[in-house]
């Protein structure tokens, strides 16, 4: 099986793809009009991540219209922007981490209106799982 790279084009490709293949985002994200999301992954060097990687994702009504690997102008201009170092994101994409509870206790910092993104907490959890289901190749090493 193919499995991608995280964060690349691919990868992107088919995490929009797992989104638009879930029933339960479909509901639970189905009156979502609060914009546009982007997750930013920290730099990391020592991985051979130079530069900070920007996933951003056009929600709309339980579906995502668009899902693209942008730079920081784009990234930074979304309603929302959620940034993790990427062991973090590993964490969560692995489902060692559960996103809310990151959020709540600051392993992961969110720009934009936190109270709107509380009452979509299922939609958000649906989102990393759909991440999950992406069969991903982890910088540094380990698969």
């Amino acid at each position: 099986m193919m499995s991608y790279v995280f964060p690349s084009e691919e990868w992107v490709a088919a995490f929009k793809e797992q989104i638009n293949a879930s029933e339960e985002y479909q509901q639970s994200a189905a009156d979502w009009e609060a914009g546009d999301v982007c997750f930013r992954v920290q730099a990391n060097p020592d991985i051979g991540l130079s530069e900070d990687g920007y996933i951003w994702l056009d929600l709309y009504h339980g579906q995502c219209r668009d899902a693209q690997l942008v730079d920081a102008e784009k990234g930074e201009s979304a309603r929302f922007v959620i940034t993790a170092t990427y062991d973090r994101w590993k964490q969560l994409i692995t489902g060692q981490l559960d996103p809310v509870t990151a959020m709540m206790m600051g392993q992961m910092k969110v720009k934009g209106n936190l109270g709107e993104l509380i009452r979509y907490t299922r939609a958000a959890k649906e989102l990393i799982a759909c991440a999950g289901r992406v069969p991903t190749r982890f910088l540094g090493g380990e698969g």
